[in-house]
């Protein structure tokens, strides 16, 4: 499905992710809610549930979401080794804020010294996977703001896992 102006992805779309963002305890004018009920059910909860349902979707306990696209066969990075990855990274909107594989670089850095999200996603891959994740807020940056990604973003990022060096 191609997207256009009067034509909208799905909220799950593979051909390009939309989601919305999740923000707790938040009135749309931003003050914060009494109750559950003072407000209708949030459609980003909702679409986050839903989007865990699908058939290849896999939810951990953390609530990350993640979906297998390539399965390697290498090895499985630790915490405190460094990973090279090719990554492309997007809002909910499908905005990209930041690509490794635009830059037509790869990225290294140590497993333990990106967001949680990523952290808990690269020790469950193996080198020659390619995954969709999908990092709630809490699994980001949270509350903080950085790099042009506004508080209490939900991202989502296709990461190519290429190499790892073991720590030590």
């Amino acid at each position: 499905m191609k997207r256009t102006p009067s034509n909208p992805l799905p909220i799950w779309s593979f051909a390009g992710v939309v989601l919305a963002v999740c923000v707790a305890g938040c009135a749309p004018d931003g003050a914060a809610t009494d109750s559950p009920e003072a407000e209708p059910p949030d459609p980003p909860r909702a679409s986050v549930a839903e989007n865990a349902e699908r058939s290849g979707i896999v939810t951990t306990d953390s609530g990350l979401q993640y979906e297998v696209l390539v399965s390697g066969n290498g090895a499985t990075p630790g915490p405190t080794d460094t990973v090279t990855t090719h990554y492309h990274g997007t809002f909910v909107d499908g905005r990209v804020f930041d690509s490794s594989v635009e830059r037509g670089v790869p990225a290294s850095f140590r497993v333990d010294r990106v967001i949680k999200g990523w952290t808990e996603a690269l020790q469950m891959m193996k080198v020659g996977d390619k995954w969709k994740i999908v990092c709630p807020p809490d699994l980001a940056y949270g509350e903080r703001s950085r790099s042009g990604i506004p508080p209490n973003s939900t991202l989502i990022f296709e990461i190519e896992l290429l190499g790892v060096q073991p720590s030590g």
